[in-house]
């Protein structure tokens, strides 16, 4: 594997992790909080919540497929 190819599979692993919805709940507050922050608004508290609703769906996520699993 090139150095090149290594770092962009670290890069994408440590961007999305383990939940690929979290990075879009982040990217699309980014783009949410820049669309208003182009229109004069300043709601720079719009990313928080962005980031606080995916990470509570993430863990509702996680905590429902580990009740489903068996019991070791």
């Amino acid at each position: 594997m090139s150095a090149v190819r290594g770092f962009f599979v670290f890069l994408y692993d440590f961007v999305v992790g383990d939940d690929w919805r979290m990075s879009v709940a982040v990217i699309l507050g980014l783009a949410v909080t820049w669309g208003l922050a182009s229109q004069g608004l300043n709601l720079w508290w719009v990313l928080p919540i962005f980031v606080a609703v995916g990470l509570g769906i993430s863990l509702r996520r996680a905590r429902a497929a580990a009740r489903r699993r068996p019991p070791m």
